[in-house]
């Protein structure tokens, strides 16, 4: 039970038409009979003139009271929706937090407290911070199925199952001596976890589609230098995000922008041009380009028609380079892929550039170079030409490589991790049908605690300040 209520402006940036200021604590009665006078009728808007301790109007607007236990928080909740004028904001902070025991709130306090009074769990609070920071519509739709609740049943469904199954195995201590009945227990047990093990395997092989959805679908756009990345980059970005020179070398970081293709988000990394060289900067460029590629979900490939023949070669030559070697056309060669945090798909498109520059029309020039060198896209960014059938390709790639946003997938780290390890304790239990009942219930115990961290029921007292850090103050 927290002593101490919270305030903060709960609206957008300021100045703004309305602003909302919100308040939790058992002090959010006093604070509105303080600015209102006295206390409205509860769950209903009512306008009031707000004033200061001394009496002074601050402004005038409308004023709800939520009575605890059934509020956002789980407390009693004051709001005030007042004009979003900076001054008029300010006063109302002022005044408020001259009251004893009103202090301005921290960030993420408020969705911090509806977790800790029961009115969410671990993974609603995390959907509700990944809605806050949505930059496209599947990110959107990903963020409310998951504030909505949709993970946590399933992770309290596991749950369940896993209790009645170390139920069985404790009860089987009292019939020991019962012949049979201990074994035909513990058999029982075994499927259920079996079938449980199964379920958990089928949820974290999503686990690298809800990477995608959450932080973007990457795409390395590599190739030697003066190829035409980064006007590449700035063409598909539709601004110049990166320098473009004649200059050799002129690309010496990664230079990323964020898209939003088709309501997938897709990050766009320009790199260094990929060759032998002994400058040390533009070395360290070059390391970070193959780093670049080792990351991607998809690489573009490009090469200039000026350049010497032969680039599907020199393509297979960069490619030596990245940890999951690929074949050409967007096709993963055949048992290539590690095991460890393997991507759905890591796609390559190779793309020839300025195609503009060479004589003929667009669409001999198409023709060609897909016939001799095996190109997927033939672009300029001067004309525009294959431009737009390149963007749909990697919306395609970034929409099937995220799959269906509203499916109940694990979108962050912590809960994979969490995830795999109950996976590898459950496979322990399971690999050792010898262990005694003692063990086998100890076991079942540590997994179970494992799936209890995924919602916050144990075990999570160390990430609640990171986690809850991620939201805006008045959320």
């Amino acid at each position: 039970m927290h002593t101490e209520t919270i305030v903060a402006l709960s609206s957008g940036a300021l100045p703004s038409g309305v602003a909302v200021i919100r308040a939790s604590g058992a002090k959010a009665r006093a604070l509105l009979e303080s600015v209102c006078g006295d206390l409205p009728e509860p769950r209903r808007a009512s306008l009031r003139t707000f004033r200061d301790g001394d009496g002074a109007v601050i402004d005038r607007g409308i004023a709800l009271f939520f009575d605890a236990p059934k509020t956002v928080t789980g407390e009693d909740v004051a709001e005030f929706h007042l004009h979003g004028g900076r001054a008029v904001v300010a006063a109302f902070l002022s005044a408020a937090t001259r009251i004893e025991g009103v202090r301005s709130a921290e960030a993420g306090e408020f969705t911090r407290r509806a977790f800790e009074n029961g009115r969410i769990d671990l993974t609603e609070a995390e959907g509700l911070a990944d809605l806050l920071s949505a930059e496209t519509e599947a990110q959107r739709r990903a963020a409310v199925n998951q504030a909505s609740g949709a993970l946590r049943h399933v992770y309290e469904g596991w749950m369940e199952r896993l209790t009645r199954a170390r139920a069985m195995v404790e009860a089987s201590f009292d019939f020991a001596d019962e012949g049979d009945v201990g074994e035909d227990a513990d058999a029982g047990v075994r499927q259920a976890v079996d079938r449980l093990i199964g379920d958990m395997k089928t949820h974290l092989a999503s686990a690298a589609r809800g990477e995608i959805l959450r932080t973007g679908f990457k795409v390395a756009i590599v190739g030697a230098p003066n190829a035409g990345k980064s006007s590449l980059l700035n063409a598909l970005a539709e601004r110049e995000a990166a320098i473009v020179t004649d200059i050799p070398g002129t690309t010496r970081d990664v230079i990323s922008v964020t898209l939003d293709l088709g309501g997938y988000p897709v990050i766009l990394s320009d790199t260094a041009g990929i060759r032998e060289t002994k400058d040390k900067v533009e070395e360290i460029g070059v390391a970070k380009a193959r780093a670049a590629m080792r990351e991607s979900d998809l690489v573009l490939a490009l090469e200039d028609p000026a350049d010497a023949p032969g680039p599907i070669s020199r393509f297979f030559s960069l490619m030596s380079m990245v940890k999951h070697p690929l074949g050409p056309m967007g096709l993963a060669l055949p048992g290539q892929e590690d095991e460890e945090e393997a991507r759905p798909t890591r796609a390559i498109l190779t793309v020839r550039t300025k195609i503009d520059e060479v004589e003929g029309s667009p669409d001999d020039h198409r023709a060609r170079a897909i016939e001799k060198g095996g190109y997927d896209f033939v672009t300029s960014v001067k004309t525009g030409e294959g431009l737009a059938d390149l963007t749909r390709r990697i919306a395609d790639l970034a929409r099937e490589a995220a799959g269906d946003p509203t499916e109940t997938i694990p979108l962050r780290q912590r809960q994979r991790e969490l995830i795999a390890d109950a996976l590898r304790i459950l496979e322990s239990y399971r690999d050792e049908p010898e262990a005694p009942a003692e063990v086998a219930a100890e076991t079942l115990r540590r997994a179970s605690t494992r799936l209890g961290a995924l919602t916050g029921q144990v075990g999570v007292e160390d990430l609640l300040d990171v986690i809850f850090s991620e939201f805006c103050i008045g959320k």
